[in-house]
């Protein structure tokens, strides 16, 4: 009985169609692949190899107390007055432009990581804030913003009566 199925399985295997192994296959469909994708980014018209433009954003931290918001901005390498503050609504934005300073004069740059360029960073302050009483400085790098909150949003505290 073990020589039938053994017959039996000999039978099956002989039906099955053989196919070639071929190791590289797989090798040669992703190098074509990767020739396709280079050809796409650096290829004729393409910008692959001219800088990105990148977006530049200052960290901002936000913090609150029971009588203020206030939100500083790291903008190193700025002046007070390229920076430009707007509050509308609950919202809070933060303008302004860092100027690069280098000169190319005769000089190849080999690493380049500043960033420059123009920015808008908008915040949405967790509490109502007194417009006409914000305050704003610049010391460091660092863009402090105070922005005291308004009476109807700051904590009142209320006395319990005991009977």
């Amino acid at each position: 009985m073990n020589n039938n199925k053994y017959l039996n399985l000999m039978m099956e295997v002989m039906d099955m169609d053989l196919t070639v192994w071929r190791p590289f296959r797989e090798v040669t469909r992703l190098r074509r692949e990767m020739d396709r994708l280079w050809e796409d980014y650096f290829g004729p018209g393409r910008r692959g190899l001219e800088p990105m433009e990148e977006v530049w954003s200052p960290a901002v931290d936000v913090s609150e107390t029971g009588d203020k918001v206030t939100v500083k901005a790291e903008v190193p390498g700025m002046e007070a007055k390229d920076i430009e503050i707007n509050l509308v609504g609950d919202i809070l934005t933060i303008k302004g432009e860092k100027k690069s300073e280098r000169e190319e004069k005769g000089e190849n740059y080999h690493m380049v990581e500043r960033s420059y360029g123009s920015f808008s960073r908008s915040l949405k302050l967790p509490a109502a804030v007194e417009a006409d009483k914000i305050e704003a400085s610049y010391k460091q790098g660092v863009l402090t913003v105070v922005c005291p909150k308004k009476e109807e949003v700051k904590p009142k505290a209320i006395e319990i009566k005991a009977e």
